[in-house]
């Protein structure tokens, strides 16, 4: 397990020595963007800068979320602060850095042998190194960026896949994105079947209707069911005459027939989780959610 996103880092330093890079790209795993990576390192080197940040301008409602920065007019950071209470700018760490592998892994050895550190670049590599007067520079970035740290902004970057015209375009033939093929035959729609304003993946089967949803593949919607608004991951069933609205389903998960997921506000006994809002259901992987069962809008199954 690791400790903090430093700690990560820390904990490979033997497998990055191997290949001796002059610089290091550190990227955070919940995010979506599309970004060529070469443009930044060659800003990165033209600065001669110790460490690279990208940056991108937030709702300034939503600037208490990230790590924000301040810059001369030379992009050089003058201040940073992770997810201040007031922020005074929205520009936004993307989590996104370029450092001289040199000098990381100085400020790793130390930070592992802080015993009040938290181990994490936002909040102890990034200000020690301001601090010490390293050559920092942020990168600006203009593209789609979102954050899916949330169990919210995971479902709205999933939604706003279904726009008619995407932000971040998966059928963009000039940047094509490469995946995992789960290697199955072509979904079938069964008839009586209806699809609607939806992404369905291979190997899924389709009996039921589906409206304003993400299918992953290998997924199984029974006869007289209704998924909306939902994001399905691979290998969920969903049997015959169940009601989904608004849910996330984890993988290989199983809802029984009959089952209402997120149409009721409230259920004696349920209590609503503080990680979900908006109405979206969570179910986990590998559930089996029996028959009948009803699961009210903002709550979470484990």
């Amino acid at each position: 397990w690791y400790k903090g996103t430093a700690n990560a880092i820390f904990q490979n330093m033997n497998f990055i020595q191997m290949f001796n890079p002059r610089n290091v790209l550190i990227l955070s795993g919940d995010h979506i963007y599309k970004m060529n990576y070469a443009k930044m390192l060659e800003a990165h080197n033209k600065s001669d800068a110790d460490v690279t940040i990208s940056c991108i301008r937030v709702p300034w409602d939503q600037a208490n979320r990230f790590g924000i920065m301040e810059t001369d007019r030379n992009l050089r950071i003058k201040n940073f602060f992770e997810k201040p209470e007031n922020p005074i700018s929205n520009m936004a760490s993307m989590g996104v850095y370029i450092f001289k592998w040199e000098i990381l892994k100085d400020y790793l050895v130390k930070d592992e042998q802080d015993e009040k550190s938290t181990n994490d670049f936002g909040k102890n590599i990034i200000p020690k190194m301001l601090k010490d007067g390293r050559r920092m520079y942020a990168y600006k970035f203009k593209g789609y960026w979102k954050d899916v740290g949330t169990i919210y902004s995971l479902w709205e970057a999933n939604m706003e896949l279904l726009h008619k015209k995407p932000a971040m375009n998966l059928f963009d033939k000039g940047w094509r994105i490469y995946s995992k093929n789960a290697i199955q035959p072509p979904h079938y729609t069964a008839k009586g079947a209806v699809i609607k304003d939806s992404m369905v993946t291979e190997g899924s089967v389709i009996y039921g209707k589906v409206k304003n949803s993400i299918i992953s593949s290998g997924v199984r919607i029974g006869k007289n069911s209704t998924v909306e608004d939902s994001v399905l991951f691979p290998g969920v069933v969903i049997e015959d005459e169940c009601i989904v609205k608004k849910a996330i389903i984890g993988e290989r998960s199983v809802v029984m027939e009959g089952s209402q997921i997120g149409v009721d506000d409230k259920i004696l006994g349920q209590t609503p989780s503080k990680m979900c809002s908006d109405g979206i259901v969570l179910i986990g992987t590998d559930l089996i959610i029996e028959s009948g069962t009803k699961i009210a809008k903002n709550v979470m199954v484990e």
